[in-house]
């Protein structure tokens, strides 16, 4: 088996880890919001606040919740992880700018729903606003409270819409506008904007990019060119990111075009990257052909020593001084897991 690219796995990986940041505003073990409502993804909302929480509307704790008692160990699913910082923004008069990072703040803690009570939980995040001094910290509080209750109505919306998914447009663009009237109905404007611009970018993007694909009046490159017109609406990093991907796979294929003419691919690289990028892309590509020697030349000895009849406890030590001899440090760890996906 020819060992993967490191190149192009590497870059793409960055890449999904930008748009992945970029799209979820939760930490890990965060349960977005779905995009495009009436998809079979599961909207996080307090529906399932059950127990003794008996919700009415979350917001009634707010204020009211220094009886609850909080450990003080995080839940299971967040343990080893901190609390997303840079919400705590203010301006010159002391007022709290609404940020992504307040709606991160939130959600990170809301992840636990079910390991602790909401309750509970609301308490956690009433302690981080605790840092916030007036007229800031009355305004987180109001603003956890209109969320909480958005959340629950949310949970309300979405199961009226019942189970199955949606493929009709319209309909999936009616959902995703009620969705959006729901979240300022509960929240003021500047901080609906904050909390949810990027997402909504993203719905409109996803919905437009639907309308091309099923239209079929258009050409491949009327396509083409549409798709890159409705990329233009997204925000600057979410665009970015396509691009970079657009580039990176286009360069894959210069790649493979280009293999016997290493001077055409060099200067391919430097018109699209610049001569630094080029020059550090060049390296990399030389470490990954000489992994690949090692790789090839290793694998053969191996096959060898595995058509060799040796017993299992023998042919495991072999196995291990021949990868010794052909790697050392990280290489020899990648070489052991490609092993293990033999």
């Amino acid at each position: 088996m020819k060992a993967l690219s490191w190149l192009a796995t590497a870059l793409l990986l960055i890449i999904a880890a930008t748009v992945i940041f970029a799209l979820a505003y939760p930490r890990p073990g965060i349960d977005p919001e779905p995009t495009l409502p009436g998809s079979n993804q599961r909207a996080d909302h307090l529906s399932g606040a059950s127990g003794s929480d008996n919700v009415g509307r979350p917001s009634q704790w707010i204020g009211q919740t220094n009886t609850a008692v909080v450990p003080e160990a995080l839940p299971a699913s967040l343990s080893g992880t901190s609390a997303p910082s840079g919400w705590a923004r203010v301006d010159r008069n002391g007022n709290l700018i609404p940020t992504p990072s307040l709606r991160q703040l939130f959600e990170y803690y809301l992840s636990a729903l079910g390991e602790e009570p909401l309750r509970q939980l609301v308490a956690r995040i009433e302690q981080e606003l605790g840092r916030l001094v007036e007229p800031a910290h009355s305004e987180a509080l109001n603003i956890l409270g209109n969320y909480l209750d958005y959340k629950l109505a949310l949970g309300d919306l979405e199961a009226s819409y019942g189970q199955g998914p949606v493929n009709n447009l319209r309909e999936t663009e009616r959902r995703m506008q009620e969705i959006q009237a729901l979240r300022r109905a509960w929240l003021d404007a500047d901080t609906a904007e904050a909390f949810f611009a990027r997402e909504e970018a993203v719905d409109r993007f996803q919905l437009e990019q639907r309308r091309i694909a099923g239209d079929d009046t258009l050409t491949e490159e009327q396509r083409a060119q549409a798709l890159v017109a409705a990329e233009q609406a997204l925000p600057g990093p979410l665009l970015r990111a396509r691009e970079d991907t657009r580039r990176f796979a286009e360069y894959e294929l210069a790649r493979q075009n280009l293999a016997d003419n290493p001077e055409a691919l060099r200067a391919w690289r430097e018109e699209a990257f610049g001569v630094k990028i080029s020059q550090q892309l060049a390296e990399v590509e030389a470490r990954q052909q000489a992994w690949d020697q090692r790789w090839q030349a290793y694998r053969q000895e191996r096959q060898a020593l595995e058509r060799a009849g040796l017993a299992e406890p023998e042919r495991e030590a072999a196995i291990k001084d021949l990868r010794g001899r052909y790697f050392s440090g990280p290489d020899r760890v990648r070489a052991r897991a490609l092993d293990s996906l033999q």
